[in-house]
């Protein structure tokens, strides 16, 4: 019988890519110096194995024309938690592998805590492989403040071998299994620390195959890289069936859990916490929290009408635009695209012919938030030209319109929500684009639409 020997390949930590050989520039996704070396234990074959190769009898699946295959509702759990069920396109699938992303201590960890607690009459395994059974408790303690509303079923496991974790799965039968995190986890058969491209890849492996045999929803916990990508090999995210970010500024108190992938549902959704003492509160209407009234009478605030996902709400921004003291201007946007606002400022320059060469420009989008919608570019343009006159916007106005390299007011996306959600909060004008009000039945709206085409109109309907 020949003796098994550990085999020794390269991986490509960009995308996963395994090759005998070490070579510069990984052949699958082209960059450079990614290849790490790993070692990959032997082992015996399992039965499954061995029978393949015998030729003895295995199940095999049957090729079907489109119109045979009956399909039916994905079975789903209801995570007593409207945003992250809105995310998930409905409740956690039964049989899934959901992975969840985020920067150290944005609360990811919280999140499925504070969720899985809540999850009555359902039996629950908690792994944890960075925190000590102690550490969860009072974390737990924090997050309830009886235990009453804490859900029987829960057990929590503090491990980080795969195969001490399936032992325990095998006793306790459960039916959501939380691995927090899945870089802290290890198989024996890979010779390599946790958190390796091997180990990551092989351990999410086996999760899924245990999801979809079984039937158990299975939730990970990933970290982020420097980049802002999942840590481990890009893999990872083609295993899973969904990929959740959750994102946010840890000085600011919101954040957001954005679908990157999701097989089940919309990747358009979006879900937003407000981080309190207790743990994450759900923010089922955003606008009236990112609205303040503080800034009344005040210069460089406008009221821009947006859409993130699929749910439209008002947020503030916020400009300022001072004499430059060091000689060269200073340009800074904290949420928005800074690119893209030095492009605003030199449309304003050209266009409009306000001359911003010499003065300092700050942007800012209250509450923490990061917008990408355009259609704020025109209250982008506004808050800076509010504070650089000196002269504050109404607080009755709000606008939403993409702007144009030529100075045009481009139409934008969705408008008929984007003016429902002003019009129930209170607010009284809109500017949009004047091409948006093809179509568009303005007396079913008490709100007062002011249609504009170049931003010299916008001005000069916001200013008189």
């Amino acid at each position: 019988m020949a003796t098994l020997k550990d085999k020794t390949v390269f991986v490509c930590g960009n995308c996963g890519y395994d090759s005998p050989k070490w070579s510069g520039k990984c052949p699958s996704c082209g960059q450079w110096n990614t290849m790490k070396e790993q070692v990959i234990k032997a082992q015996p074959a399992s039965a499954v194995q061995r029978q393949a190769a015998s030729g003895t009898s295995m199940r095999t699946q049957t090729s079907l024309r489109l119109h045979e295959i009956e399909t039916r509702e994905e079975p789903r759990i209801d995570m007593r938690d409207n945003e992250l069920n809105r995310v998930l396109g409905g409740g956690l699938v039964r049989g899934s592998l959901v992975l969840i992303g985020g920067e150290p201590g944005i609360g990811k960890s919280t999140l499925v805590l504070q969720t899985v607690m809540k999850l009555q009459n359902l039996k629950i395994l908690y792994v944890s492989g960075e925190e000590s059974a102690s550490q969860i408790k009072l974390r737990a303690e924090r997050l309830v403040d009886n235990a009453s509303g804490v859900s029987d079923e829960l057990k929590i496991l503090c491990e980080t071998s795969l195969e001490t974790i399936y032992e325990q799965i095998k006793e306790n039968r459960p039916e959501l299994v939380v691995v927090d995190s899945i870089q802290t986890i290890s198989t024996q058969y890979v010779d390599s620390s946790a958190g390796s491209i091997t180990q990551v890849r092989e351990c999410a492996t086996s999760l899924l195959k245990f999801a979809k045999e079984s039937g158990t929803a299975v939730l990970l916990i990933g970290h982020i890289t420097k980049e802002g990508s999942i840590a481990g090999p890009k893999i990872l995210e083609h295993i899973v069936d969904a990929v959740l970010q959750f994102e946010g500024d840890q000085h600011y108190l919101y954040r957001i859990l954005r679908p990157i992938k999701n097989r089940f549902g919309s990747t358009a959704e979006l879900g937003i916490y407000e981080m309190q003492q207790s743990g994450l509160r759900q923010v089922g209407n955003p606008s009236e929290l990112l609205l303040s009234d503080s800034h009344q009478g005040m210069s460089g605030v406008a009221i821009a009408a947006t859409i993130e996902g699929v749910r439209p709400f008002l947020i503030e921004v916020q400009a300022l635009a001072s004499s430059a003291v060091y000689g060269t201007p200073q340009r800074s946007a904290i949420g928005f695209d800074v690119r893209r606002m030095n492009m605003l400022l030199a449309v304003l320059e050209k266009r409009a012919g306000f001359k911003l060469g010499q003065r300092d420009v700050f942007l800012n989008i209250a509450g923490g938030i990061r917008v990408n919608d355009p259609a704020i570019d025109l209250a982008v343009i506004t808050s800076v030209l509010s504070s650089s006159l000196d002269v504050a916007v109404d607080r009755t106005l709000c606008m939403a319109g993409e702007v144009g390299l030529s100075g045009e007011i481009r139409p934008v996306s969705r408008i008929e929500q984007r003016i429902a959600e002003a019009q129930k909060l209170g607010f009284e004008r809109m500017i949009l684009p004047r091409n948006n009000m093809h179509g568009l039945d303005g007396k079913k709206y008490s709100i007062e639409l002011v249609p504009v085409q170049k931003v010299e109109d916008a001005f000069r309907a916001i200013f008189g």
